[in-house]
């Protein structure tokens, strides 16, 4: 069963500050920076698999981005260089005690994650492929990172040495087709800086809050959680694939529209509806044409209707329960997504920004209220034998 300490310690991430030697914009967190990183992720992977024929374990990519990112929250105080020095000469030693700092938290969960956690530390051979695919997606970030930063650090003591050094690991990883096609900065080199444009839009805005979170990092968070309690309903390889990607891009929209917070789309009759029929029609018109034609289908069945719960059956999207995915669509022909699931995930999310916020200090009424609210809503509320109940007391 999942515990509220691992929830927590993913959302540590958000207080984590990037490049804090250099002059950066406000809040270049380590939460978004991953969140950034597995979008490189998926990219990269598509192209690995649809124009390479590659096999990639998708649930051993999502995993070790997971795994990679607590290991980046463990080790957070270490300079890159001095980090990747350490990890060339000590590696191992490191990593023995990150596993030790995490394993009780992870012990609890589905799916073996604590012993695959420790694999993927410990054995070079596992997850090779997919441990590529995420290192080229690390350095793909922190380029566009380095990017947004070098015009206010050109003068700055070492950073043509630190542009070098993030240009030749890119070279390093040019037998992947995607970053071949990243660094042409064409159509989906836009899609990756329209991603990254989520960084800088603020969640929350009429609220202050301690930490701020961006709209990008919020939807990292949703992913994983939303592939955490995949774990706990034993679910199929696609359906865990399709709840985290399906989390991971649930507010891509709001690249265009902004985060429209919930009073607002509830104070107009029909005004909920009209925002989605807009939001729709930008990411047909601004967003899918970004991205090879092939993957629009994924997407589509990603965006329409975010948080239905559904499968794919006889050339047709059906609204199912998860109850029904588990008794009778929990396979890979039938392409099942937990929305209700990614719902939860969703408001977990929030509930934490406001929980931490109010717990650090920084309250105000709406966050007072969300509080209240998403408690009375799922204090009690079970789904598919996950107890809600008490990841919500954790935080209250």
């Amino acid at each position: 069963m999942i515990k509220g300490e691992l929830l927590e310690t993913l959302f540590e991430a958000a207080h984590i500050q990037r490049w804090n030697d250099h002059l950066r914009p406000h809040n270049f967190t380590e939460l978004d920076k991953q969140a950034h990183k597995m979008v490189l992720a998926y990219v990269i992977g598509k192209f690995e698999e649809q124009d390479k024929d590659a096999r990639i374990d998708w649930s051993q990519l999502i995993e070790g981005g997971i795994f990679e990112f607590l290991q980046r929250i463990m080790l957070t105080d270490i300079k890159p260089p001095i980090y990747h020095k350490l990890m060339e000469e000590s590696g191992r030693e490191l990593n023995h005690w990150v596993y030790e700092q995490l394993k009780d938290i992870l012990k609890p969960v589905a799916g073996d994650l604590n012993q695959k956690f420790e694999q993927y530390l410990f054995d070079d051979n596992y997850s090779s492929y997919e441990k590529k695919i995420l290192r080229a997606s690390h350095y793909l970030a922190t380029n566009w990172e380095f990017n947004v930063i070098y015009q206010f650090n050109s003068h700055i003591y070492g950073v043509e040495e630190t542009k070098n050094k993030i240009e030749n690991e890119l070279e390093d990883h040019y037998d992947l087709l995607g970053v071949q096609k990243l660094g042409l900065k064409n159509k989906t080199y836009n899609f990756i800086e329209l991603v990254g444009q989520l960084r800088f839009q603020k969640r929350w805005a009429n609220s202050p809050r301690v930490p701020e979170t961006s709209v990008l990092g919020h939807m990292l968070l949703v992913a994983i959680f939303s592939y955490l309690f995949s774990l706990e309903l034993s679910a199929c390889d696609k359906r865990k694939y399709n709840n985290f990607f399906a989390g991971l891009y649930h507010d891509l929209p709001e690249v265009m529209t902004r985060d429209i917070i919930s009073p607002v789309k509830k104070s107009v009759k029909g005004l909920d509806s009209l925002i989605n029929d807009i939001e729709d029609r930008q990411l047909e018109e601004k967003i899918l044409p970004l991205l090879p034609r092939k993957w629009h289908e994924e997407l589509r069945y990603f965006l329409n209707d975010e948080f239905a719960t559904k499968i794919f059956i006889s050339d047709t999207t059906q609204k199912v329960s998860t109850d029904e995915i588990n008794r009778f669509y929990n396979r890979y022909e039938f392409s099942p997504v937990d929305g209700e699931l990614i719902k939860v995930a969703d408001e977990i999310s929030a509930y934490m920004e406001a929980s931490q916020s109010i717990h650090h200090g920084i309250s105000s009424k709406h966050l007072a209220e969300a509080k209240v609210e998403l408690y009375k809503k799922y204090q009690h509320q079970i789904i598919s034998g996950i107890e809600l109940g008490a990841l919500f007391d954790y935080f209250y």
